[in-house]
């Protein structure tokens, strides 16, 4: 049975996610306590793969994951997922909202729900632990009243129970997950696929611009960038981009052979399927059918074959 890692503890929004991911595999999930060692694992052939959260709606990007990816040796993503971020109040049998006087958490969760705690329980203490499913340990031991947890963690607490779900000050709220794995064989391109890539530009006026250009003159659409530091070198910076479309299509692949030129250093971090599988828009001058057609006039020409 393969193995999978995952960010842990068990009990937590990305234990639920990579089970998604990894839905008809038959694989075995083994958390880990960093993003690094998880994606370390994976490097080292330990696992198959790993399940990493890389964006939250409200929080922004996890830096951890992004700057991980970047070091050591590649690794790709081959599938993602989307995840809507919405908590429950766990409690020990026979608890009410009313006697709750402790409310335990990890800090990223209790400030996307701070606005429901303050209008349900605005006497309730709240307290810091390392993880949601850290919380829901403690409440079952004992130590706390309740724990805002992921709905997963009520698996691995059985003595618990729901008091309330559906917790969220921001009800749209989703995080993105990965699938990261080795470089091999890509997933097939499906017509609803993103690529992601990491890029460093040398420090000259318009070098930005030229790179998204490349982007712009080939319809390609940017659903996402993004910087991050380079640690080691002061003042410049990795760029993260994701756009629509997969590196077998002809747009993307001469896209990034124009990136490859432009750029200091590009890494590619992966074409698969989006979650919400919406199609690219391509505009005519983009498609396949225009990009081959146009290689063969070249190729015509270059062979004398002028009509």
């Amino acid at each position: 049975m393969p193995h999978i890692a995952y960010l842990g503890p068990a009990g937590t929004f990305t234990e639920q996610a990579t089970r998604q991911l990894t839905e008809g595999f038959g694989a075995e999930l083994v958390p880990f306590d960093t993003v690094p060692l998880a994606l370390d694992a994976v490097r080292r052939g330990e696992v198959l793969a790993a399940g990493v959260p890389v964006e939250n709606s409200v929080e922004g990007s996890v830096n951890a994951t992004l700057d991980a990816l970047t070091v050591d040796d590649p690794l790709v993503a081959v599938q993602e997922a989307l995840l809507p971020v919405q908590f429950d109040l766990l409690v020990r049998p026979g608890t009410e909202l009313a006697g709750i006087r402790t409310v335990a958490s990890h800090p990223h969760a209790l400030a996307q729900v701070r606005g429901w705690l303050a209008e349900n329980l605005p006497d309730a203490e709240v307290r810091a632990t390392g993880s949601t499913s850290a919380g829901a340990a403690a409440v079952a031991a004992g130590e706390f009243d309740s724990a805002i947890a992921a709905p997963v963690a009520l698996e691995h607490y059985p003595s618990l129970e729901r008091l309330v779900g559906g917790i969220a000050d921001v009800r749209d709220a989703v995080t993105r997950f990965l699938l990261v794995r080795r470089p091999g064989q890509l997933p097939e391109p499906t017509g609803a696929d993103r690529t992601s890539l990491c890029a460093v530009i040398s420090d000259e006026v318009g070098t930005l611009a030229e790179m998204l250009t490349e982007l712009s003159l080939r319809g390609i659409n940017l659903s996402r960038i993004e910087s991050r530091p380079i640690k080691d070198r002061f003042g410049e910076y990795r760029f993260f981009l994701d756009f629509d479309g997969h590196v077998a299509d002809a747009r993307i692949g001469d896209a990034l052979t124009a990136l490859r030129r432009r750029c200091s250093s590009v890494r590619f971090l992966g074409s698969y399927p989006k979650a919400d599988r919406t199609p690219a828009s391509v505009r005519p001058s983009a498609s396949e059918q225009a990009f081959r057609s146009s290689a063969q006039w070249v190729e015509d020409v270059r062979a004398g074959r002028l009509a």
